[in-house]
């Protein structure tokens, strides 16, 4: 059985405060994009993961593993699974990949094991295997608070393009945030966001785009910044860090300005991709984009 583990983009990030507990206050519109890995799963006598990135851990430290662990615990069934997973999301991109991957997992094991979860169950249970785990297991734009288990779902019409960006070197989210000064950060307006968004006004959008997570990033990986001043030079409309980093996203509606911009930032970057949002309706955009 498969299922598509769906990377995100966080259109406004707001570090609010940083909690007693050591964890940190925040405020997002996240979004669901059309671009994900495929995880494969059966039900087998033993343990197995196999993937086309041999980079990732075999072990907890995998969300995939972890999620499988966590709803044995909580459910006591003794199931092992043979996995396979098609690896396209990059990791340490502010993508999520890790974390889909863990939601597609516990998705797959409901419907492999018939489990009776409702979906304020799921969350419950996704908030132990990561931050933004909840959030991938609805894939639905949302805003995103607390430290990412509070999520109110909304829909809007997306008629613009996402083109993703990724330099070589990652960023560590545990470094962003310890790096973050908040005497000095900013705090960009995530209700402005969500407005713009269902009322469709793309200037509203492109003003409303804010991450209080770039500037420590820049500083972190300077290409970050390098990448968002050129896609914005050669003719994007706007962009921005998405999550922690490093990967830059950046809109257009203009289908031949996506695809010369992304053959030209293909030749230095690390990765590049056009998607778009995943949301109820993408009426005004063909069904596929080309892709470098």
């Amino acid at each position: 059985m498969k299922d598509r583990a769906y990377a995100k983009i966080n259109l406004c990030l707001d570090v609010v405060k940083k909690r007693e507990d050591g964890y940190h206050e925040l405020n997002m519109i996240m979004v669901p994009l059309e671009f994900y890995d495929v995880l494969d799963m059966e039900v087998a006598t033993e343990m197995s993961l196999t993937s086309n990135a041999g980079y990732l851990p075999m072990n907890e430290k995998n969300s995939i593993i972890k999620a499988i662990e966590v709803l044995r615990e909580e459910y006591g069934f003794t199931e092992n699974f043979k996995i396979d997973l098609k690896k396209h999301i990059p990791t340490q991109g502010g993508l999520a990949g890790g974390s889909a991957d863990g939601a597609a997992a516990i998705r797959l094991v409901k419907k492999l094991l018939n489990l009776k979860m409702s979906e304020s169950k799921m969350i419950e249970l996704a908030k132990k295997i990561g931050a933004d785990v909840p959030f991938c297991c609805i894939n639905k734009p949302a805003v995103v608070s607390g430290i990412g288990e509070v999520l109110e779902p909304f829909e809007f019409d997306s008629d613009f393009y996402v083109l993703l960006v990724k330099p070589f070197k990652g960023v560590s989210t545990k470094l962003a945030f310890e790096s973050l000064d908040f005497d000095t950060v900013q705090h960009p307006d995530c209700n402005k966001m969500k407005d713009a968004l269902i009322e469709q006004d793309y200037q509203g959008i492109l003003n409303a785009l804010g991450n209080t997570l770039e500037q420590p990033a820049f500083k972190i990986v300077p290409a970050i910044e390098k990448i968002k001043q050129e896609l914005i030079q050669l003719g994007m409309d706007g962009a921005l860090m998405s999550g922690s980093g490093s990967t830059v996203f950046a809109l257009t509606k203009n289908e031949q300005t996506l695809n010369e911009v992304a053959r030209k930032m293909k030749v230095n970057s690390n990765f590049v991709r056009i998607t778009k949002i995943l949301a109820k309706n993408n009426k005004s955009l063909p069904n596929l984009v080309k892709n470098t």
